[in-house]
């Protein structure tokens, strides 16, 4: 069975027709290798991992998207296949929701806690009492002079 695509190519080359470009055509299957985690190589997307699996996986998506598959449809079967640790990311729904919310109110929270923290620190500062009427230590005074009369000379 030819590739229908290749066929595509080489008549649109053979009459002298450019083919469409990429912006024009919805062309999901080679972004969703980036959104798969591969089975064949742990802890890699589908798109950088360099088995032969991996490769014939992502063959089988191109051939999915030619026969007019949505990508929905795909990554419905994958899961099917492969299960939800297919998935690079959690969804945005139930408990993994959850994977976006927590790190958001993380954040918020610590963040709210470091300003308390500081404006609590300022406060402290600002409310001590400056002892501008104190007389310094005579003797200090005395060593301050005699340094200054040594490096006047």
């Amino acid at each position: 069975m030819v590739n229908r695509a290749f066929l595509v190519a080489v008549v649109l080359a053979a009459t002298g027709v450019a083919s469409p470009s990429p912006a024009q055509e919805n062309v999901w299957a080679f972004g969703l290798a980036y959104e798969i985690m591969s089975p064949f190589c742990p802890g890699r997307t589908l798109a950088d991992c360099p088995s032969d699996q991996a490769t014939q996986l992502r063959l089988w998506i191109a051939q999915q998207e030619l026969d007019g598959r949505t990508q929905d449809e795909v990554v419905a079967e994958l899961i099917s296949r492969y299960g939800e640790d297919v998935r690079a990311r959690p969804e945005a729904k139930g408990l993994g929701l959850a994977a976006y919310l927590i790190p958001v109110v993380a954040l918020l929270l610590g963040g709210g806690g470091i300003a308390w923290y500081l404006r609590r620190q300022v406060r402290e500062v600002e409310s001590e009492p400056i002892q501008s009427d104190a007389a310094p230590d005579p003797e200090f005074l005395r060593r301050v002079d005699e340094e200054l009369r040594e490096r006047a000379r």
